[in-house]
């Protein structure tokens, strides 16, 4: 999360603005990134959107906009929790309240890093539909893929050929296949070992392709408990997670998730899955950024790391009564 601060120099009421950022942070289990920029005059005032000293965005947002304010070099002043007055910074609730809907829109803010993985994990075609969901069936509940005779007789009906569907699949980058033609992955579950290994209650032992896909295993499931083994991918401390629906606590409970990945071409189990991984803290995670420079991405705290995996596996299997 990105904060910026806007201010005339030597504005007096930064001092207190900054404090009441610090101890909202610290009560959401946030970490952000805090800049300053310095206007001096109207126009500067117009180009980055200041409406009154200080002004406060959040990831390029005013969430304390209000009808009627207009950019302005002058002193802004915001309503005090008690009602009746305003005061030189918006109030500590205030504050935490705008942070939560920073973070509960940090998952979109990701979606340069995801590409279009919202838009390929869902086929359209009715056949590949179905052939997609009886993939992710037999990993949920058999710990791999299904045999090619259960997806022949999916296909069977519709004309097509099982392999052309799979091809199908693979091209869109829904399901990965090896070079035999066997499905490799299909997010978010992988049949070779990864580092997220998660056991769904009811179900079977598998590894994700990365920490948000694990995270995102319990709502595809319609809220199966799952728990999460993995290591903090720095260290290799061990890190518990354990996921029910749209709801993680983890073990340390200062697990956060980097979400990174390269640019360059390709799938997404190419480019992205092997750069979103758990750290034990934000220190482990922006330790390993600094020595990565060639991935570029942000940490995301628990809260906002399972929401980008409910975000994109939740809907998956609304249609399947079997899970």
């Amino acid at each position: 999360m990105n904060l910026e601060i806007l201010q005339v120099p030597e504005c007096p009421n930064v001092a207190v603005l900054q404090d009441r950022i610090g101890r909202a942070l610290e009560a959401e289990h946030l970490t952000a990134t805090i800049t300053h920029r310095v206007i001096d005059s109207l126009a500067a005032a117009e180009q980055h959107g200041m409406t009154g000293s200080p002004t406060l965005l959040i990831d390029g947002r005013d969430p304390f906009d209000e009808p009627g304010l207009i950019p302005a070099v002058s002193c802004r002043l915001y309503p005090a929790d008690s009602g009746g007055h305003r005061e030189g910074a918006p109030s500590e609730i205030a504050l935490r309240a705008a942070l939560r809907g920073g973070r509960n829109n940090e998952c979109s803010g990701t979606s340069a890093v995801f590409g279009a993985w919202r838009g390929v994990v869902r086929p359209a075609d009715p056949a590949e539909r179905a052939v997609h969901a009886a993939i992710l069936r037999a990993f949920a509940f058999s710990g791999g893929p299904p045999p090619f005779d259960d997806l022949e007789r999916l296909t069977g009906p519709t004309d097509v050929a099982v392999g052309s569907v799979l091809h199908n699949l693979h091209q869109a980058d829904v399901i990965r296949l090896d070079g035999a033609g066997g499905i490799d992955s299909v997010y978010p579950f992988s049949a070779t070992a990864t580092a997220h290994r998660v056991q769904i209650d009811g179900g079977a032992e598998v590894y994700a392709m990365c920490a948000i896909d694990a995270l995102g295993i319990s709502a595809m499931l319609q809220g199966r408990p799952v728990t999460i083994s993995s290591v903090d991918h720095r260290t290799s401390a061990p890190i518990t997670v354990r996921v029910h629906g749209a709801t993680a606590t983890a073990d340390p409970e200062s697990t956060v998730v980097f979400v990174g990945a390269q640019a360059v071409q390709g799938p997404l189990a190419e480019t992205c899955c092997g750069h979103l991984n758990f750290f034990t803290d934000v220190a482990s995670a922006e330790t390993w950024s600094a020595a990565n420079p060639q991935v570029t991405g942000m940490v995301l705290d628990l809260v906002a790391a399972t929401q980008c995996g409910v975000a994109i596996f939740g809907a998956l299997l609304t249609d399947d009564s079997s899970v």
